[in-house]
């Protein structure tokens, strides 16, 4: 008689499959829960502890972890392994139901200690998944109750299963053991590497995520993308989609750059962004007043873009976007009935709400060829970074607001990166260059007449005086930049001779 071991957290369609095995003449060996499940439903079961002469020991910790379960999965199908076998009283074991403690359920939960997520850590299930899935030449192994019905198909068809779907199934038991100790790897080690100091970097990474959604596709059509995270059930980016069509691969990292941004503002705040850089930000008493302010800063630019509200939108925002194109919106909240505005007026738009701003607690990675680069993120100007007013004229205090204002915008604007911003918003953004002047001359050419009395604030240091002669011609009045370059004395004469007030401040925001 073939004997099977049961030993599942998941009693998801146990009953019916071993009702099965035990009609095909199967013995079904079964543990703790497992056990009382199949016989609640008149199961004819052998108990573990009977198998190994040996009660659960530890308060169930140790239940299948016993020479007389272990033999009997790994012995091979030689005369030698199966003449050992019985010497010592052991039935060979052919079939393997397991699935594991709900380790990554459990530290869903805020809520939960780490005490009980270290309860949630399966030792016995995973040892048995992998020693049935290391001897596939023989043993059967099923995690995943999808799986039981081609098995028993195979087992009422052909007596048996294959050795290719014997070792598809061993693959797959892998698979869930890999990605099990990479979920308690990262875990465990989360708050040390986010305590870590600032350059310390962990010798090793545990990413543990599932593929959560299926996308359309990539950046382009002929692209295959999916998005991954550590919670499969996770919508991107962990926001609640309210409205709108699915989320395209450029929609969520743009909608990551817009959240990303508007979060670094405390007052009331609007970015548009597109292609990963922001058209225009502006701050105001409401999130209402700030749009029109920040879709001035570029309106053609913002056609399609990801618009993102630090505070509740309301029936009057949606009123303030007029006819613009947009391809989706963020927020921490929507007033009454404004979702079913904009999908009455938008029906393409995408709406998400996002209860918690951009956190910025560890770190982020970006691919390489045969690699991974990390580090930790940029959550503005480091502890030691001050600002210093370098010219003869020191800016007052309207200037002083500007520069503040566009220092923090830069910073989310891609290298080579130039903003110009008069008060809280800014009316001219050039990023993504190769050559800062060019950055400069975009930024101006956007601003136009509102370069006049503008502050300019560059993400790195100017490292000629060109772009401060560019922008005193346009009519900007001050400058706000990192400093650094060996030819800082020059750049500072240059401000001198046309009456510019710089600030320096020591502090480099490259976003590439």
């Amino acid at each position: 008689m073939p004997r099977a071991l049961f030993s599942v957290s998941s009693k998801q369609g146990i009953v019916g499959f071993a009702n099965e095995l035990v009609r095909l003449g199967w013995e079904i060996v079964a543990s703790g829960g497992t056990g009382q499940t199949l016989t609640d439903a008149g199961i004819a079961v052998t108990k573990v502890e009977r198998v190994t002469g040996q009660g659960e020991m530890l308060g169930g910790r140790v239940k299948t972890l016993h020479p007389a379960i272990h033999s009997g999965i790994l012995a091979r199908d030689t005369t030698e392994d199966f003449d050992e076998l019985a010497a010592n009283g052991i039935a060979p074991i052919s079939l393997v139901v397991c699935n594991l403690y709900p380790f990554n359920e459990t530290i869903r939960d805020p809520d939960a200690s780490v005490e009980e997520a270290i309860e949630r850590i399966d030792i016995g299930g995973v040892t048995m998944l992998r020693a049935a899935a290391k001897n596939f030449s023989r043993v059967t192994v099923l995690c995943d109750p999808l799986d039981y019905s081609s098995v028993l198909v195979a087992l009422k068809t052909e007596g048996n299963t294959s050795l290719a779907q014997r070792r598809d199934l061993a693959v797959k038991a892998f698979e869930q053991s890999r990605d099990y100790d990479e979920a308690i790897h990262a875990y465990l080690c989360e708050s040390d590497v986010v305590e870590a100091p600032d350059r310390d970097m962990p010798e090793g990474i545990s990413i543990g995520v599932q593929r959560s959604h299926e996308l359309r596709y990539g950046e382009n059509p002929h692209q295959a993308a999916a998005y991954y995270t550590r919670n499969d059930e996770d919508a991107p980016l962990g926001a609640d989609q309210l409205a709108g069509r699915q989320l395209s691969y450029n929609n969520i990292l743009d909608l990551d750059a817009a959240w990303r941004s508007v979060s670094g503002f405390d007052e009331p705040t609007v970015v548009i962004v597109k292609h990963l850089n922001p058209t225009g930000i502006a701050s105001a008493e409401s999130v209402t007043e700030a749009f029109p302010l920040a879709l001035e800063s570029d309106a053609k630019s913002a056609f399609g873009g990801i618009i993102a509200a630090n505070r509740m939108v309301d029936s009057d925002f949606v009123a303030a976007l007029g006819s613009i194109f947009v391809e989706a919106i963020i927020a921490p909240g929507y007033g009454y009935d404004v979702v079913q505005q904009l999908q009455t007026s938008r029906k393409n738009c995408r709406v998400l709400q996002m209860a918690q701003p951009f956190s910025g607690g560890g770190f982020e990675f970006r691919s390489v060829m045969a690699g991974l680069l990390m580090q930790r993120l940029d959550l503005g100007d480091p502890p030691q970074a001050r600002m210093r007013s370098v010219t003869r004229r020191s800016p007052n205090d309207a200037e002083m607001e500007s520069l503040v204002f566009a220092w923090k915008a830069v910073q989310h604007v891609k290298s080579n990166a130039i903003v110009l911003a008069r008060g809280r918003r800014t009316v001219g953004i050039g990023g993504g260059l190769p050559s800062r002047v060019d950055a400069a001359e975009l930024a101006i050419k956007k601003a136009a007449s509102e370069a006049t009395n503008a502050a300019m604030a560059s993400d790195a240091f100017f490292p000629f005086p060109d772009s401060i002669e560019f922008a005193a011609r346009a009519g900007v009045t001050c400058v706000i930049q990192p400093g650094g370059s060996i030819r800082d004395a020059q750049v500072i004469e240059a401000a001198d001779y046309h009456d510019m007030a710089m600030i320096l401040t020591g502090a480099r925001h490259f976003r590439h």
